[in-house]
């Protein structure tokens, strides 16, 4: 099925028309043909689905509604309205309710930490900490990040990410995510949530949806291109629910009190404004009950991006420090005049106040205690106004211990890729330590040198862009080696500049042991790093790594290699010489990176992660490549995703080739083996559509429609370019500065859009995450693994599935367990698989359905070395 919401592009234009409610207004075509992919469109959806209190939300809906009753029209404005850019002292603030002692809200970067604070943690990244394929890292960091966040007043941290999923290994940000398999993805993403908001602080779960490259994310200029539009990923409904939005869904079931729209249009609708997505998708089949956020300008339209189901937007202004909102007075406006119902903007109240209470911000938020904007204990409140000077950082340390955490969670995300007889771990005590590398030293220019860590000097610990945070210290792995050795009495010396020949070769020729560190960069599309603008340019070793690599190896004939990426890198070029005895993909650890590497080098920690992606020979091996070249005219680029559903290793599995190292691969200092799977089946009730029609949309209060009631107060100081809910005239075509504000009102909205009662609920819906069957247990698989070597070690045991069909990919990752198992012990892997995890989406029925082809559970060490396999009998 081919889906488009209708887009509205602006507050003056008439609303197009449109097919509302009902499920069978959704067309049931499904093609990957990139023909009929190309300029895709579908029916938009409305009314926008006003929140229930489902799925563990009753407590704290009821205490928004109590909250929102109190409220006027203006102060729900300011609820949902942003400030403007650099209006207060976060990336985005929404206005104070000052009569009831309601602080303004706080929100924040970034998925790995506190952008812009000081004395906070620098997290590994997500993709990085999904290599440990460990719940228990997932939660506590989760939990540990919400804290620091917490602890700095933050009300919404803007992550975890799970979009972009990581179509193709190029993509800018795919690091700030998990992994490209949606179920690693979602059990990370999930295990996050619930840390951040068990902290107190509501976690933002974002890109949605299909954000899956920098170039040309959102209209703008580009360089030479001029003026671009936003790219367009074009995609069928299957490949939609089963790759993309899967993670999603189990973040919203884990709770997830936000999730952020993202910039680029999806079959060419804008994101922000996408009534099928947000409304059809997200609120209804999904029964999302939190708020949606505009990521930072991806708002396009007001009434629209209302209608369609936008919440919150942010930062508020048009574009930054403009002065200017599709919201703040022209909601004002389009309440008073009709456009949006009252039960709409009750709904978008009721929603950011649910999401607060939900997870105790009434019980645990303090006061914004630093600035984004300055690092300075004194400076103006109002940075672009430059207004209001006084304290603005407190230097309040909310690191606690976390570093301790951190450093493990490096660690134990390390996946040993080679090790040729046992060169590893390391003693100590090798005679003669020579460590090579850029990556493994300083920042010429510190830490935190480079503004949103755009470039790559030093070791890399982070991506760049606003994902990142601010380094307390950053350990390099040169510094935890010459500690290593050093305390051993050896010797260690070490050249950091990769171009520097005659001295590689000089002290290679010297070395028993040689360390090679090696490293890829990428990061958001605002910043670009020796040509690459945000996304990858190839998949290669930046700084010449692989001549570096050449050079050592040449001359010293035990060289481990250790590679700090955002993802996959080439390595067919070196990984099979002989001289390269072991190899190390560390990721981007965060601050700890130098002590969690030494860890493992020196065998304090068995590795025990996973690639969370695969490493193929070359950059064609991935499929789809991204588009670094605008459309002619610089139209919409369209972006179809023909692949479906294969992506990383299911494509690989699909056409037959040979990775280097597989989805879910990773050596130990120990060996294992698999035996006795067993299959139990579970029983369970049938699956049933969800049926019945909701509650009518409850209306919070009422409101005064005289526009003289919401003029500008006499008394207020004016602070340049905020946005305000207030008007400048009683007259509403002149408050709006609207010349065409005839053309818009409730005759010309599409069907549906005002429509407050009750509506058919959503066939696959029911709850959050979907029909409440979904999750039920079909079978427990279990098999035994044996540790067959002479130390303790940890065993990621990975349970797939083949669903069978000639569509289908060869096997999916469906479960995972990290067992801890001693030597000549063996452990018992246990794992679910639910109804979810044996189906597929039916595009005519829409909805999830178990198809007819045999199902055959996998388990084994990786998704090409599955030893134990059993029928699942339905």
């Amino acid at each position: 099925m081919l889906w488009l919401a209708q887009a509205f592009l602006a507050i003056s234009l008439p609303l197009a028309g449109a097919q509302s409610y009902p499920n069978t207004s959704i067309p049931t075509n499904n093609t990957t043909n990139p023909a009929e992919l190309s300029n895709a469109t579908s029916p938009p959806f409305y009314p926008s689905p006003w929140m229930d209190g489902s799925g563990g939300w009753a407590d704290a809906y009821a205490k928004a509604q109590s909250f929102v009753r109190q409220l006027t029209l203006l102060e729900k404005v300011n609820l949902t309205t942003g400030v403007g850019w650099e209006g207060e002292a976060c990336v985005g603030n929404v206005g104070a309710i000052p009569r009831l002692g309601f602080q303004a809200l706080c929100m924040q970067d970034s998925p790995l930490g506190v952008r812009f604070g000081d004395y906070v943690s620098a997290f590994p990244a997500g993709g990085t900490v999904a290599a440990s394929w460990d719940r228990g890292v997932f939660y506590q960091r989760g939990y540990q990040m919400g804290m620091e966040h917490r602890g700095k007043g933050v009300d919404v941290q803007l992550g975890p990410v799970v979009g972009p999923l990581g179509r193709n290994p190029k993509g800018g940000r795919n690091w700030e995510g998990f992994s490209p398999d949606p179920v690693l993805s979602g059990i990370a993403v999930a295990e996050t949530v619930r840390g951040i908001q068990d902290a107190g602080v509501i976690a933002c779960t974002k890109h949605y949806i299909n954000n899956e490259q920098e170039h040309f994310r959102s209209p703008g200029s580009f360089g030479d291109f001029g003026f671009v539009d936003a790219i367009s990923s074009n995609l069928d409904d299957k490949t939609l629910h089963e790759l993309y939005l899967w993670p999603f869904a189990d973040a919203v079931r884990a709770g997830t009190g936000s999730i952020m729209c993202s910039y680029n249009k999806n079959n060419n609708s804008q994101a922000c404004q996408n009534s099928y997505l947000n409304n059809y998708i997200l609120k209804g089949e999904l029964g999302f009950q939190g708020f949606i956020m505009s990521d930072w300008s991806a708002q396009h339209s007001g009434v629209s991006s209302t209608a369609a189901g936008l919440d919150m937007t942010m930062p508020g202004d048009t574009g930054f420090d403009t002065g200017l909102s599709f919201w703040g007075p022209n909601l004002t406006i389009s309440i008073l005049n009709g456009s949006v119902p009252e039960w709409r903007i009750d709904d978008m109240a009721t929603r950011i106040m649910a999401a607060y209470y939900l997870v105790g911000r009434d019980r645990t938020q303090v006061p914004v205690n630093f600035n984004s904007w300055s690092l300075d204990t004194f400076g103006y409140e109002h940075a672009y106004a430059m207004t209001g000077y006084g304290q603005i950082n407190q230097h309040v340390d909310v690191r606690d211990e976390h570093y301790l955490a951190i450093r493990s969670a490096a660690a134990r995300s390390t996946v040993l890729l080679k090790n040729t007889n046992g060169s590893l771990p390391l003693k100590g005590r090798e005679k003669f330590t020579a460590v090579f590398g850029d990556d493994a030293g300083d920042n010429d220019l510190g830490p935190n040198g480079c503004p949103d860590h755009g470039c790559d000097n030093g070791t890399l610990a982070q991506g760049w862009g606003s994902g990142t945070a601010y380094f307390p210290y950053l350990v390099t792995p040169l510094d935890a080696i010459k500690n290593e050795v050093i305390g051993h009495g050896g010797v260690v010396q070490s050249v950091t500049a990769n171009w520097a020949y005659d001295s590689i070769v000089a002290l290679a020729k010297q070395a028993t042991i040689s360390i090679v560190f090696v490293n890829a960069d990428s990061g958001e599309g605002y910043i670009t790093v020796d040509g690459n603008a945000g996304d990858r340019n190839n998949l290669t070793l930046w700084k010449d790594g692989d001549k570096l690599i050449q050079n050592v190896t040449a001359h010293c004939n035990n060289t481990i290699v250790v590679i700090h990426s955002v993802g996959p890198v080439l390595v067919d070029s070196w990984y099979n010489n002989p001289n390269v005895t072991g190899i190390l993909w560390a990721g981007l650890p965060g601050e700890q990176s130098g002590n969690a590497i030494a860890d493992v080098l020196y065998g304090r920690v068995n590795p025990g992660g996973k690639l969370p992606f695969t490493m193929g020979r070359q950059a064609s091996d991935y499929g789809a490549d991204l588009f670094y070249e605008p459309s002619a005219g610089h139209a919409s680029i369209q972006d179809n995703f023909v692949e479906g559903v294969f992506i990383d290793y299911r494509y690989f599995d699909k056409n037959n080739i040979s990775p280097i190292y597989e989805f879910g691969f990773g050596l130990s200092y120990t060996t294992f083996s698999y035996s006795d799977i067993k299959v139990v089946k579970i029983p369970a009730g049938t699956y049933a559509p969800t049926t019945g029609t909701t509650k009518a949309a409850p209306v919070l209060g009422n409101f005064s429609t005289d526009p003289a009631d919401y003029q500008w107060p006499a008394n207020l100081t004016y602070v340049k370019a905020y946005i305000y809910p207030y008007l400048n005239s009683t007259n509403l075509q002149e408050a709006s500065m609207d010349p065409e504000y005839g053309l818009e009102n409730s005759a010309y909205l599409p069907e549906g859009v005002s429509d407050g009662s009750p509506q058919p609920k959503i066939a696959a819906g029911g709850a959050p995450g979907g029909n409440p069957a979904l999750y039920d247990v079909l079978f427990k698989v279990t098999a035994t693994v044996t540790n067959n070597g002479t130390v303790p070690g940890e065993e990621v045991t990975q349970l797939y599935v083949s669903l069978g069909g000639p569509d289908d990919p060869k096997v999916v990752l469906r479960n995972f367990e990290r067992l801890s198992i001693q030597p000549g012990q063996s452990a018992t892997f246990s794992a679910d698989v639910t109804r979810r995890d044996i189906s597929n989406w039916d595009t005519v029925t829409q909805n999830w359905v178990i198809s007819n082809y045999s199902k055959t559970a996998y388990v084994g060490s990786s998704s090409r070395k599955l030893v134990l396999s059993a029928q699942l009998s339905l």
